[in-house]
């Protein structure tokens, strides 16, 4: 079950519920051991193929295409970039600031007529909110720590 807490946007002056993850992530292992127990492959099997799949995905990406995994999603690189407004001083090396990889989770029309993404399940979502008093050991990679872009945080 996801968890939520309640955030003050300094930038915009709402509150908003924030999606919060527990402990640390999930790591290979622990992912390979539940692929291997969940299919007829092996633990050293799965290991050795999600050990592998970030150079192929990153592979075929630097040669122009997009990744697509079936039931997972799509991931394909995207620029961070500053404009100029002459076309005399467009030069691709200064105005790139940051090369990403942007992942897109896959979607599936439902009979509603309206998509739902792979990994968002709904229908077994049970959201708990954290409570004011519990401890907020929040830490995220990114460089905007107060969460207001994304609504997510990671609790330690």
């Amino acid at each position: 079950m996801p968890f939520w807490k309640k955030v003050f946007g300094k930038r915009t002056g709402v509150y908003y519920p924030q999606a919060v993850t527990q402990g640390k992530p999930v790591e290979t292992k622990e992912l390979a051991e539940e692929l291997a127990f969940v299919s007829t492959v092996s633990k050293s099997d799965v290991n050795a193929v999600l050990g592998d799949i970030a150079r192929v995905v990153c592979t075929f990406m630097a040669n122009g295409k997009s990744v697509h995994i079936d039931g997972l999603g799509y991931f394909r690189y995207v620029l961070d970039t500053k404009g100029v407004e002459n076309l005399e001083d467009f030069d691709f090396e200064k105005q790139v600031k940051a090369v990403r990889v942007q992942f897109t989770p896959e979607r599936e029309k439902t009979s509603s007529k309206t998509y739902t993404r792979a990994l968002v399940d709904t229908k077994k979502l049970e959201w708990i909110e954290l409570g004011a008093d519990e401890e907020d050991t929040s830490a995220t990679d990114d460089d905007d720590t107060s969460g207001e872009e994304d609504g997510n945080q990671q609790l330690g």
